[in-house]
Protein backbone atom coordinates (compact mmCIF):
# COMPACT_ATOMS: atom_id res chain seq x y z
CA UNK A 1 0.00 0.00 0.00
CA UNK A 2 1.11 3.57 -0.63
CA UNK A 3 2.74 5.51 2.19
CA UNK A 4 1.84 9.01 1.01
CA UNK A 5 -0.61 10.23 -1.64
CA UNK A 6 -0.58 13.70 -3.17
CA UNK A 7 -4.04 14.89 -4.16
CA UNK A 8 -3.91 16.93 -7.36
CA UNK A 9 -7.25 18.62 -6.77
CA UNK A 10 -9.19 20.87 -4.43
CA UNK A 11 -12.55 21.26 -2.65
CA UNK A 12 -14.85 18.47 -1.61
CA UNK A 13 -13.22 15.76 -3.74
CA UNK A 14 -9.82 16.46 -2.15
CA UNK A 15 -11.40 16.00 1.28
CA UNK A 16 -13.16 12.84 0.12
CA UNK A 17 -9.82 11.37 -0.96
CA UNK A 18 -8.14 12.44 2.29
CA UNK A 19 -10.80 10.54 4.24
CA UNK A 20 -10.32 7.42 2.13
CA UNK A 21 -6.54 7.58 2.65
CA UNK A 22 -7.00 7.87 6.40
CA UNK A 23 -8.98 4.64 6.41
CA UNK A 24 -6.11 2.95 4.62
CA UNK A 25 -3.43 4.42 6.90
CA UNK A 26 -1.97 6.59 4.13
CA UNK A 27 -0.54 10.08 4.71
CA UNK A 28 -1.78 12.82 2.39
CA UNK A 29 -0.41 15.92 0.69
CA UNK A 30 -2.78 18.71 -0.31
CA UNK A 31 -1.78 21.09 -3.07
CA UNK A 32 -3.35 24.50 -3.36
CA UNK A 33 -3.21 27.75 -5.27
CA UNK A 34 -2.73 31.09 -3.56
CA UNK A 35 -6.51 31.55 -3.69
CA UNK A 36 -7.01 28.31 -1.74
CA UNK A 37 -4.45 28.93 1.00
CA UNK A 38 -7.16 28.75 3.67
CA UNK A 39 -9.20 25.97 2.09
CA UNK A 40 -10.40 23.05 4.19
CA UNK A 41 -8.47 20.39 2.29
CA UNK A 42 -5.20 22.10 3.21
CA UNK A 43 -6.10 21.76 6.90
CA UNK A 44 -7.20 18.13 6.75
CA UNK A 45 -4.17 16.80 4.88
CA UNK A 46 -0.92 15.87 6.65
CA UNK A 47 1.00 18.32 4.48
CA UNK A 48 0.09 21.22 2.22
CA UNK A 49 2.07 22.72 -0.66
CA UNK A 50 1.31 25.92 -2.58
CA UNK A 51 1.73 25.26 -6.30
CA UNK A 52 1.07 28.68 -7.85
CA UNK A 53 -1.26 31.64 -8.27
CA UNK A 54 -5.04 31.48 -8.54
CA UNK A 55 -5.49 30.74 -12.28
CA UNK A 56 -5.81 26.96 -12.72
CA UNK A 57 -3.40 26.97 -15.67
CA UNK A 58 -0.69 28.22 -13.31
CA UNK A 59 -1.53 25.89 -10.43
CA UNK A 60 -3.88 22.90 -10.60
CA UNK A 61 -3.17 22.33 -14.31
CA UNK A 62 0.57 23.04 -14.03
CA UNK A 63 2.21 19.61 -14.29
CA UNK A 64 5.77 20.65 -13.30
CA UNK A 65 4.47 22.21 -10.08
CA UNK A 66 2.47 19.10 -9.20
CA UNK A 67 5.36 16.73 -9.89
CA UNK A 68 7.74 18.95 -7.89
CA UNK A 69 5.32 18.95 -4.96
CA UNK A 70 5.13 15.16 -5.07
CA UNK A 71 8.91 14.80 -5.19
CA UNK A 72 9.58 17.32 -2.42
CA UNK A 73 7.08 15.62 -0.10
CA UNK A 74 8.17 12.08 -1.08
CA UNK A 75 4.67 11.12 -2.22
CA UNK A 76 4.64 7.72 -3.89
CA UNK A 77 1.25 8.19 -5.59
CA UNK A 78 -0.89 10.98 -7.04
CA UNK A 79 -4.69 10.94 -6.98
CA UNK A 80 -6.11 13.33 -9.60
CA UNK A 81 -9.72 13.40 -8.34
CA UNK A 82 -12.06 14.62 -11.08
CA UNK A 83 -11.70 17.51 -13.51
CA UNK A 84 -8.37 19.28 -13.98
CA UNK A 85 -5.79 16.65 -15.05
CA UNK A 86 -7.74 13.54 -14.04
CA UNK A 87 -8.20 12.33 -17.63
CA UNK A 88 -5.02 13.78 -19.11
CA UNK A 89 -3.05 10.92 -20.66
CA UNK A 90 0.17 12.93 -20.80
CA UNK A 91 -0.06 13.71 -17.08
CA UNK A 92 -0.53 10.01 -16.25
CA UNK A 93 2.53 9.17 -18.34
CA UNK A 94 4.64 11.89 -16.71
CA UNK A 95 3.63 10.77 -13.23
CA UNK A 96 4.58 7.16 -13.94
CA UNK A 97 7.87 8.12 -15.64
CA UNK A 98 8.82 9.97 -12.46
CA UNK A 99 8.46 6.77 -10.47
CA UNK A 100 5.16 7.82 -8.90
CA UNK A 101 1.94 5.82 -9.20
CA UNK A 102 -0.97 7.50 -10.95
CA UNK A 103 -4.16 6.44 -9.17
CA UNK A 104 -6.22 5.65 -12.21
CA UNK A 105 -6.01 3.46 -15.30
CA UNK A 106 -2.81 3.06 -17.27
CA UNK A 107 -1.99 5.54 -19.99
CA UNK A 108 -2.75 2.81 -22.54
CA UNK A 109 -6.20 2.16 -21.08
CA UNK A 110 -6.84 5.90 -20.85
CA UNK A 111 -5.93 6.25 -24.51
CA UNK A 112 -8.51 3.59 -25.37
CA UNK A 113 -11.30 4.83 -23.11
CA UNK A 114 -10.51 8.33 -21.84
CA UNK A 115 -10.01 9.83 -25.27
CA UNK A 116 -13.58 10.39 -26.43
CA UNK A 117 -12.90 9.68 -30.11
CA UNK A 118 -10.90 6.50 -29.51
CA UNK A 119 -13.45 5.38 -26.92
CA UNK A 120 -16.17 5.35 -29.57
CA UNK A 121 -14.10 2.99 -31.71
CA UNK A 122 -13.27 0.80 -28.72
CA UNK A 123 -16.93 0.67 -27.73
CA UNK A 124 -17.91 -0.23 -31.29
CA UNK A 125 -15.49 -3.18 -31.18
CA UNK A 126 -17.24 -4.59 -28.12
CA UNK A 127 -20.75 -4.15 -29.45
CA UNK A 128 -21.91 -1.02 -27.68
CA UNK A 129 -24.55 0.84 -29.72
CA UNK A 130 -23.33 4.23 -30.95
CA UNK A 131 -24.92 7.40 -32.25
CA UNK A 132 -23.61 8.62 -35.63
CA UNK A 133 -20.53 10.79 -35.05
CA UNK A 134 -17.18 11.95 -36.35
CA UNK A 135 -13.51 11.54 -35.63
CA UNK A 136 -11.35 14.40 -34.37
CA UNK A 137 -12.12 17.68 -36.15
CA UNK A 138 -9.25 19.41 -37.91
CA UNK A 139 -10.85 22.84 -38.20
CA UNK A 140 -14.18 24.66 -38.54
CA UNK A 141 -14.54 23.70 -42.19
CA UNK A 142 -14.07 20.04 -41.31
CA UNK A 143 -16.75 20.47 -38.63
CA UNK A 144 -19.15 21.79 -41.29
CA UNK A 145 -18.52 18.86 -43.62
CA UNK A 146 -19.05 16.34 -40.83
CA UNK A 147 -22.20 18.13 -39.66
CA UNK A 148 -23.68 17.79 -43.15
CA UNK A 149 -22.74 14.11 -43.27
CA UNK A 150 -24.26 13.31 -39.86
CA UNK A 151 -27.23 15.64 -40.29
CA UNK A 152 -28.42 18.41 -37.96
CA UNK A 153 -28.76 18.78 -35.06
CA UNK A 154 -25.30 17.77 -33.86
CA UNK A 155 -23.49 18.01 -30.54
CA UNK A 156 -19.99 19.50 -30.59
CA UNK A 157 -17.94 17.81 -27.86
CA UNK A 158 -14.47 18.17 -26.37
CA UNK A 159 -12.26 15.20 -27.11
CA UNK A 160 -10.59 15.33 -23.69
CA UNK A 161 -13.49 16.84 -21.83
CA UNK A 162 -15.92 16.06 -19.07
CA UNK A 163 -18.31 17.71 -16.65
CA UNK A 164 -20.41 19.14 -19.46
CA UNK A 165 -17.74 21.61 -20.56
CA UNK A 166 -16.63 22.04 -24.14
CA UNK A 167 -20.06 21.04 -25.48
CA UNK A 168 -22.36 22.93 -27.84
CA UNK A 169 -25.53 22.03 -29.78
CA UNK A 170 -25.55 23.13 -33.41
CA UNK A 171 -28.69 23.13 -35.57
CA UNK A 172 -27.27 24.88 -38.62
CA UNK A 173 -23.98 25.96 -40.20
CA UNK A 174 -23.81 29.27 -38.35
CA UNK A 175 -24.20 27.53 -34.99
CA UNK A 176 -21.57 24.98 -35.96
CA UNK A 177 -19.04 27.71 -36.69
CA UNK A 178 -19.83 29.64 -33.49
CA UNK A 179 -19.94 26.47 -31.42
CA UNK A 180 -16.66 25.18 -32.81
CA UNK A 181 -14.90 28.40 -31.85
CA UNK A 182 -16.32 28.69 -28.34
CA UNK A 183 -16.03 24.96 -27.52
CA UNK A 184 -12.40 24.97 -28.69
CA UNK A 185 -11.54 27.80 -26.33
CA UNK A 186 -13.41 26.21 -23.42
CA UNK A 187 -11.84 22.80 -23.97
CA UNK A 188 -8.32 24.25 -24.16
CA UNK A 189 -8.82 26.27 -20.97
CA UNK A 190 -10.52 23.49 -19.04
CA UNK A 191 -8.60 20.40 -20.13
CA UNK A 192 -5.48 21.55 -21.96
CA UNK A 193 -6.80 19.78 -25.09
CA UNK A 194 -8.62 21.86 -27.70
CA UNK A 195 -9.63 18.98 -30.01
CA UNK A 196 -13.33 18.42 -30.70
CA UNK A 197 -15.58 15.83 -32.34
CA UNK A 198 -19.26 15.58 -33.33
CA UNK A 199 -22.13 13.35 -32.36
CA UNK A 200 -25.77 13.30 -33.46
CA UNK A 201 -27.87 15.24 -30.96
CA UNK A 202 -30.86 13.50 -29.35
CA UNK A 203 -33.58 16.02 -28.48
CA UNK A 204 -35.11 14.52 -25.32
CA UNK A 205 -32.88 11.76 -24.00
CA UNK A 206 -32.26 10.39 -20.57
CA UNK A 207 -28.68 10.33 -19.35
CA UNK A 208 -27.79 7.00 -17.75
CA UNK A 209 -24.32 5.92 -16.70
CA UNK A 210 -22.87 2.63 -15.42
CA UNK A 211 -20.23 2.46 -12.70
CA UNK A 212 -17.37 -0.02 -13.16
CA UNK A 213 -14.43 -1.02 -11.00
CA UNK A 214 -11.49 -3.25 -11.93
CA UNK A 215 -8.33 -4.47 -10.22
CA UNK A 216 -4.96 -5.64 -11.53
CA UNK A 217 -5.95 -9.30 -11.17
CA UNK A 218 -8.48 -9.39 -14.01
CA UNK A 219 -11.52 -8.83 -11.83
CA UNK A 220 -14.15 -6.37 -13.07
CA UNK A 221 -17.35 -5.32 -11.33
CA UNK A 222 -20.28 -3.47 -12.88
CA UNK A 223 -21.88 -1.70 -9.92
CA UNK A 224 -25.13 -0.69 -11.56
CA UNK A 225 -26.32 2.55 -13.04
CA UNK A 226 -27.02 6.15 -12.10
CA UNK A 227 -29.69 8.42 -13.54
CA UNK A 228 -28.20 11.83 -14.42
CA UNK A 229 -30.93 13.39 -16.57
CA UNK A 230 -31.48 16.51 -14.43
CA UNK A 231 -28.90 18.83 -15.94
CA UNK A 232 -28.50 22.35 -17.25
CA UNK A 233 -26.30 23.10 -20.24
CA UNK A 234 -24.94 19.54 -20.00
CA UNK A 235 -23.95 20.11 -16.36
CA UNK A 236 -25.46 17.50 -14.06
CA UNK A 237 -27.34 18.86 -11.07
CA UNK A 238 -29.15 15.88 -9.52
CA UNK A 239 -28.16 12.23 -9.77
CA UNK A 240 -29.74 9.10 -8.37
CA UNK A 241 -29.30 5.34 -8.19
CA UNK A 242 -30.82 3.19 -9.45
CA UNK A 243 -32.58 4.56 -12.55
CA UNK A 244 -36.34 4.06 -12.64
CA UNK A 245 -36.19 2.90 -16.29
CA UNK A 246 -33.42 0.30 -16.09
CA UNK A 247 -34.68 -3.22 -15.53
CA UNK A 248 -32.77 -5.99 -13.76
CA UNK A 249 -32.40 -7.73 -17.12
CA UNK A 250 -30.92 -4.66 -18.84
CA UNK A 251 -28.64 -4.02 -15.87
CA UNK A 252 -27.25 -7.56 -16.06
CA UNK A 253 -26.92 -7.41 -19.86
CA UNK A 254 -25.03 -4.12 -19.81
CA UNK A 255 -22.93 -5.28 -16.88
CA UNK A 256 -21.75 -8.36 -18.77
CA UNK A 257 -20.73 -6.34 -21.83
CA UNK A 258 -18.95 -3.75 -19.68
CA UNK A 259 -17.07 -6.39 -17.71
CA UNK A 260 -15.84 -8.12 -20.86
CA UNK A 261 -14.76 -4.86 -22.52
CA UNK A 262 -12.80 -3.59 -19.52
CA UNK A 263 -11.23 -6.96 -18.74
CA UNK A 264 -9.99 -7.46 -22.29
CA UNK A 265 -8.60 -3.91 -22.53
CA UNK A 266 -6.72 -4.26 -19.24
CA UNK A 267 -8.56 -1.49 -17.48
CA UNK A 268 -7.76 -0.91 -13.79
CA UNK A 269 -9.56 1.39 -11.34
CA UNK A 270 -12.84 3.26 -11.45
CA UNK A 271 -14.59 4.04 -14.73
CA UNK A 272 -18.01 5.32 -15.70
CA UNK A 273 -19.57 4.45 -19.05
CA UNK A 274 -22.12 7.05 -20.07
CA UNK A 275 -25.14 6.40 -22.28
CA UNK A 276 -28.04 8.31 -23.78
CA UNK A 277 -31.45 6.65 -23.74
CA UNK A 278 -33.58 7.94 -26.60
CA UNK A 279 -37.34 8.39 -26.76
CA UNK A 280 -37.76 4.78 -27.91
CA UNK A 281 -35.83 3.35 -24.96
CA UNK A 282 -32.61 2.49 -26.83
CA UNK A 283 -29.26 3.07 -25.09
CA UNK A 284 -26.34 4.63 -26.98
CA UNK A 285 -22.76 4.77 -25.71
CA UNK A 286 -21.43 8.33 -25.44
CA UNK A 287 -18.14 8.21 -23.60
CA UNK A 288 -16.26 6.80 -20.66
CA UNK A 289 -14.90 8.84 -17.77
CA UNK A 290 -11.70 7.19 -16.56
CA UNK A 291 -11.85 8.65 -13.06
CA UNK A 292 -13.99 8.98 -9.98
CA UNK A 293 -17.24 10.83 -10.74
CA UNK A 294 -18.76 13.72 -8.80
CA UNK A 295 -21.86 11.59 -8.28
CA UNK A 296 -20.08 8.47 -7.01
CA UNK A 297 -21.70 8.72 -3.51
CA UNK A 298 -25.13 7.54 -4.73
CA UNK A 299 -23.58 4.29 -5.92
CA UNK A 300 -21.78 3.94 -2.61
CA UNK A 301 -25.06 4.37 -0.75
CA UNK A 302 -26.94 1.65 -2.64
CA UNK A 303 -24.08 -0.85 -2.92
CA UNK A 304 -22.20 -0.39 0.34
CA UNK A 305 -18.91 -0.19 -1.60
CA UNK A 306 -16.46 2.61 -0.75
CA UNK A 307 -15.44 3.41 -4.31
CA UNK A 308 -12.52 5.70 -3.49
CA UNK A 309 -10.97 3.24 -1.03
CA UNK A 310 -11.30 0.43 -3.59
CA UNK A 311 -9.88 2.67 -6.32
CA UNK A 312 -6.77 3.31 -4.22
CA UNK A 313 -6.44 -0.37 -3.31
CA UNK A 314 -6.69 -1.35 -6.99
CA UNK A 315 -3.98 1.15 -7.95
CA UNK A 316 -1.72 -0.31 -5.25
CA UNK A 317 -2.10 -3.77 -6.79
CA UNK A 318 -4.27 -5.33 -4.12
CA UNK A 319 -6.74 -8.05 -5.05
CA UNK A 320 -10.19 -6.66 -4.34
CA UNK A 321 -12.80 -8.74 -2.57
CA UNK A 322 -16.27 -7.57 -3.55
CA UNK A 323 -19.48 -9.60 -3.91
CA UNK A 324 -20.53 -11.07 -7.24
CA UNK A 325 -22.55 -8.33 -8.91
CA UNK A 326 -24.70 -10.93 -10.67
CA UNK A 327 -26.33 -11.85 -7.37
CA UNK A 328 -26.51 -8.67 -5.31
CA UNK A 329 -29.41 -6.21 -5.34
CA UNK A 330 -29.47 -2.47 -4.79
CA UNK A 331 -30.09 -1.45 -1.20
CA UNK A 332 -32.86 1.13 -1.44
CA UNK A 333 -32.53 4.40 -3.35
CA UNK A 334 -30.06 7.30 -3.21
CA UNK A 335 -30.23 10.86 -4.55
CA UNK A 336 -27.52 13.53 -4.77
CA UNK A 337 -28.05 17.29 -5.17
CA UNK A 338 -25.14 19.52 -6.16
CA UNK A 339 -25.25 22.74 -4.16
CA UNK A 340 -23.70 25.57 -6.17
CA UNK A 341 -22.65 29.13 -5.35
CA UNK A 342 -24.88 30.77 -7.90
CA UNK A 343 -28.12 32.71 -8.16
CA UNK A 344 -30.97 30.17 -8.51
CA UNK A 345 -32.76 32.35 -11.07
CA UNK A 346 -30.06 34.01 -13.16
CA UNK A 347 -27.33 31.38 -12.57
CA UNK A 348 -24.79 34.14 -12.09
CA UNK A 349 -21.84 33.00 -9.93
CA UNK A 350 -22.02 34.13 -6.32
CA UNK A 351 -18.51 34.19 -4.85
CA UNK A 352 -17.89 35.77 -1.48
CA UNK A 353 -17.69 34.99 2.22
CA UNK A 354 -19.99 32.38 3.75
CA UNK A 355 -21.17 34.22 6.85
CA UNK A 356 -23.32 31.45 8.30
CA UNK A 357 -23.10 27.72 7.67
CA UNK A 358 -25.11 24.77 8.99
CA UNK A 359 -25.26 21.51 7.00
CA UNK A 360 -28.24 19.13 7.30
CA UNK A 361 -28.07 15.84 9.16
CA UNK A 362 -30.16 12.93 10.35
CA UNK A 363 -30.64 9.33 9.30
CA UNK A 364 -29.64 8.61 5.72
CA UNK A 365 -28.19 12.08 5.07
CA UNK A 366 -24.60 12.67 3.94
CA UNK A 367 -22.92 15.97 3.02
CA UNK A 368 -19.64 16.05 1.08
CA UNK A 369 -18.34 19.60 1.23
CA UNK A 370 -15.20 21.69 1.33
CA UNK A 371 -16.65 24.87 2.83
CA UNK A 372 -17.31 26.28 6.31
CA UNK A 373 -18.51 29.44 8.04
CA UNK A 374 -16.11 32.25 7.21
CA UNK A 375 -14.83 30.55 4.06
CA UNK A 376 -14.38 32.83 1.05
CA UNK A 377 -15.73 31.19 -2.11
CA UNK A 378 -13.28 32.10 -4.90
CA UNK A 379 -14.49 33.34 -8.26
CA UNK A 380 -11.90 31.51 -10.33
CA UNK A 381 -13.03 27.88 -9.90
CA UNK A 382 -16.08 25.67 -10.25
CA UNK A 383 -19.02 26.89 -8.17
CA UNK A 384 -19.66 23.55 -6.42
CA UNK A 385 -19.99 24.10 -2.66
CA UNK A 386 -21.29 20.73 -1.51
CA UNK A 387 -23.12 17.57 -2.42
CA UNK A 388 -26.11 16.52 -0.33
CA UNK A 389 -26.72 12.78 -0.60
CA UNK A 390 -29.65 10.92 0.93
CA UNK A 391 -30.47 7.22 1.16
CA UNK A 392 -33.89 5.69 1.86
CA UNK A 393 -35.74 2.40 1.29
CA UNK A 394 -37.72 3.75 -1.70
CA UNK A 395 -37.37 6.50 -4.30
CA UNK A 396 -40.37 8.39 -2.93
CA UNK A 397 -38.92 8.34 0.57
CA UNK A 398 -35.55 9.48 -0.78
CA UNK A 399 -37.15 12.49 -2.47
CA UNK A 400 -38.94 13.48 0.74
CA UNK A 401 -35.76 12.97 2.76
CA UNK A 402 -33.85 15.20 0.36
CA UNK A 403 -36.51 17.90 0.57
CA UNK A 404 -36.16 17.84 4.34
CA UNK A 405 -32.37 17.92 4.22
CA UNK A 406 -32.28 20.87 1.84
CA UNK A 407 -34.73 22.80 4.03
CA UNK A 408 -32.24 22.46 6.92
CA UNK A 409 -29.22 23.62 4.91
CA UNK A 410 -28.14 27.14 5.92
CA UNK A 411 -25.55 28.93 3.79
CA UNK A 412 -25.54 32.66 4.52
CA UNK A 413 -23.74 35.52 2.81
CA UNK A 414 -23.87 34.21 -0.76
CA UNK A 415 -26.56 32.99 -3.15
CA UNK A 416 -27.06 29.26 -3.71
CA UNK A 417 -29.28 27.05 -5.85
CA UNK A 418 -31.06 25.41 -2.89
CA UNK A 419 -34.42 26.90 -3.96
CA UNK A 420 -34.02 25.51 -7.48
CA UNK A 421 -33.38 22.04 -6.08
CA UNK A 422 -36.61 22.22 -4.10
CA UNK A 423 -38.51 23.21 -7.24
CA UNK A 424 -37.04 20.26 -9.13
CA UNK A 425 -37.88 17.78 -6.38
CA UNK A 426 -41.50 18.98 -6.38
CA UNK A 427 -41.89 18.74 -10.17
CA UNK A 428 -44.27 16.05 -11.40
CA UNK A 429 -41.81 14.61 -13.95
CA UNK A 430 -39.19 14.23 -11.23
CA UNK A 431 -41.63 12.74 -8.74
CA UNK A 432 -42.92 10.24 -11.31
CA UNK A 433 -39.44 9.38 -12.63
CA UNK A 434 -40.25 10.65 -16.13
CA UNK A 435 -37.52 13.28 -16.45
CA UNK A 436 -35.28 13.86 -19.48
CA UNK A 437 -32.31 16.13 -20.03
CA UNK A 438 -34.80 18.83 -21.07
CA UNK A 439 -36.85 18.71 -17.86
CA UNK A 440 -34.75 21.28 -16.03
CA UNK A 441 -35.01 23.72 -18.95
CA UNK A 442 -38.81 23.56 -18.64
CA UNK A 443 -38.69 24.06 -14.86
CA UNK A 444 -36.41 27.08 -15.25
CA UNK A 445 -38.72 28.59 -17.86
CA UNK A 446 -41.80 28.05 -15.66
CA UNK A 447 -40.06 29.68 -12.70
CA UNK A 448 -39.15 32.67 -14.86
CA UNK A 449 -42.76 33.06 -16.04
CA UNK A 450 -44.01 32.87 -12.45
CA UNK A 451 -41.49 35.51 -11.30
CA UNK A 452 -42.44 37.86 -14.11
CA UNK A 453 -46.14 37.45 -13.33
CA UNK A 454 -45.55 38.11 -9.65
CA UNK A 455 -43.47 41.20 -10.50
CA UNK A 456 -46.20 42.52 -12.82
CA UNK A 457 -48.86 42.00 -10.15
CA UNK A 458 -46.69 43.77 -7.59
CA UNK A 459 -46.21 46.78 -9.86
CA UNK A 460 -49.96 47.07 -10.49
CA UNK A 461 -50.76 46.98 -6.79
Amino acid sequence: MFKKVLIANRGEIAIRIIRACRELGIQTVAVHSEADSGALHTRFADQAVCIGPAPAAQSYLHMPALISAAEVTAADAIHPGYGFLSENIHFAEVVNRCGITFIGPSAKAMALWGDKVTARETARKYGFPLLPGSGALENAEHALRESHRIGYPVMIKARGGGGGRGMRVARNDAETLRGFESATAEAKAGFGNAELYLERFVERPRHIEFQALADQHGQVWSLGERECSIQRKNQKLIEEAPSSVVTDELRQEMGSVIQRALRETGYVGLGTLEFLRDEDGALYFMEMNTRVQVEHPVTEMVTGVDLVVEQIRAAAGEKLELPDTRTWKFRGHAIECRVLAEDPDTFAPSPGVIQEYHPPGGAGVRVDSGVFGGYRVPSVYDSLLAKVIVHAPTRGQAIRRMQGALSEYIIGGIRTNLALHQAILADSDMVEGQMTTRTLDRIIQERAVARNAAHATSEKS
